[in-house]
């Protein structure tokens, strides 16, 4: 099959709305309610301490991004990056892991706004609100990219002063200037780091690796959104670096507060250590106030999400592997029917939400969290290869390598814990599916 190469996007993406994508994409369910479950199974010390880690390895893979994102600036890059440096059938299967991770992840995000409006109408279905947040982002990504962009820049604009405010109020706890029931000053910081507990040993630290991936899954979009761009050859490094720095000091600031302030978490996994947090420091209506932040996170992360998994169709079929009725786009620019295709997360969400949404979460965030895991590794080996033919790319090839080796831990790590363990009974036959499919379907054609 020949590429279609009459249908292209509008280069209406700045700077500042490629950042905010990324944080959009990242300040979501992974670090407001995923961060729960990480310091309940890792213990105060072994969640900064997984933190760190996967800090380390979100660097090393958006090191390897921004090189490739500049040499090859198209949407839907990951898959043509291996495409083009590891093999056909390997840029096949990681394009649709990448929409899996989304689509999987509109799944978890809807249920979850869902059951958090039902703490303020109980009497409302939680299917009810999962499909108005799934009109609600519809619309937001069927209208035009600059308008997409602008709503996600404010939507993460509301999450990042949030976490600022939580950052800032914690330093002031931690140095004695505002009040916190149970904290004991220089006490409880010595208990937590130097006599540190793991409540399920050392081990749970690399077992809840898979979860703080897919806390940091997102700073990938920026290669996603390379070919919607204006120059990117000098956009992206910028916003890589800048991105990945704020992250990292977000991320890492608020578990370092949450792991001192909280000495174990028995929360479920819809439950916030935030909301925690701010109660005990006396907020008034804090409960209320973080579930309408959670809220416009998780809109917020759907809204990236169903970004990112309809360009990633639309780049199949863009590239021959899809039917070419999903690479159309609209007067607009915009590709509605790819779109609409990638809302079967949607669908995802209003069947969970009436089979036991809160018990299914962490097998969706699991499920998403292997899938953007293969797709780093996928980048690592495609930037690996990539420098083996052009020795000008400024990146060391250890980079690629150590990045691999972190994301291949933390896959293993997923079978020793039973709460992520179904991700591979799901994953694993999808990969089967894919590569089976391409190889009947396409290889015999010579789409390669």
């Amino acid at each position: 099959m020949k590429k279609l190469e009459q249908v292209t996007f509008k280069r209406s993406m700045k700077q500042r709305h490629l950042m905010l994508l990324s944080f959009g994409g990242v300040i979501g369910t992974g670090l407001f309610l995923s961060s729960g479950y990480t310091l309940q199974q890792a213990g105060p010390f072994g969640t900064v301490l997984s933190y760190v880690m996967g800090s380390l390895l979100v660097y090393l893979v958006m090191l390897c991004l921004g090189q490739l994102a500049i040499k090859h600036p198209e949407t839907g890059g990951f898959h043509i990056y291996a495409k083009e440096y590891i093999h056909p059938a390997v840029g096949y299967i990681v394009a649709w892991f990448y929409w899996l991770t989304w689509t999987v992840a509109l799944g978890s995000e809807f249920t979850a706004v869902g059951l958090l409006m039902q703490k303020w109408f109980p009497n409302i279905p939680v299917y009810v609100f999962a499909t108005l947040a799934i009109i609600l982002i519809l619309i937001f990504n069927i209208i035009s990219t600059r308008f997409y962009a602008e709503v996600e820049f404010y939507f993460s604009l509301v999450k990042v002063l949030t976490i600022f405010i939580f950052i800032i109020l914690g330093i002031l706890v931690i140095v004695g200037l505002a009040h916190y029931d149970g904290y004991h000053g220089i006490e409880t910081i010595t208990n937590r780091y130097m006599n540190p507990t793991f409540p399920h040993g050392l081990s749970s630290v690399f077992l809840t690796m898979l979860a703080v991936n897919y806390a940091f899954s997102g700073t990938e979009l920026i290669g996603i959104a390379a070919g919607e761009t204006k120059n990117p050859e000098q956009v992206i490094p910028k916003a890589i670096k800048a991105t990945l720095w704020r992250l990292i000091i977000f991320f890492i600031g608020t578990m370092v507060i949450i792991s001192i302030l909280i000495p174990s978490y028995q929360g479920k996994s819809l439950e916030s250590p935030f909301v925690v947090i701010f109660q005990k420091i006396g907020i008034p209506y804090a409960g209320d106030i973080m579930n309408l932040v959670i809220i416009t996170a998780l809109l917020s992360a759907a809204n990236s999400g169903l970004y990112a998994a309809s360009r990633m169709v639309w780049s199949l079929s863009n590239e021959g592997l899809f039917p070419a009725w999903f690479g159309h786009l609209n007067k607009f620019k915009m590709p509605i029917r790819a779109t609409l295709f990638s809302m079967l997360g949607g669908l995802l969400a209003l069947i969970s939400s009436v089979y036991a949404a809160d018990s299914l979460y962490v097998v969706l965030v699991s499920i998403a969290g292997l899938a953007v895991v293969i797709v780093w590794m996928s980048i690592c080996v495609s930037y690996f290869n990539a420098k083996r033919r052009d020795k000008s790319l400024k990146v060391s090839q250890w980079i690629p390598v150590t990045g691999f080796c972190l994301c291949f831990v933390s896959c293993i790590g997923m079978i020793f814990d039973s709460n992520q363990a179904p991700a591979l009974y799901f994953g694993i036959p999808f990969a089967i599916i894919a590569l089976i499919y391409y190889f009947i379907k396409f290889n015999k054609k010579g789409a390669v």
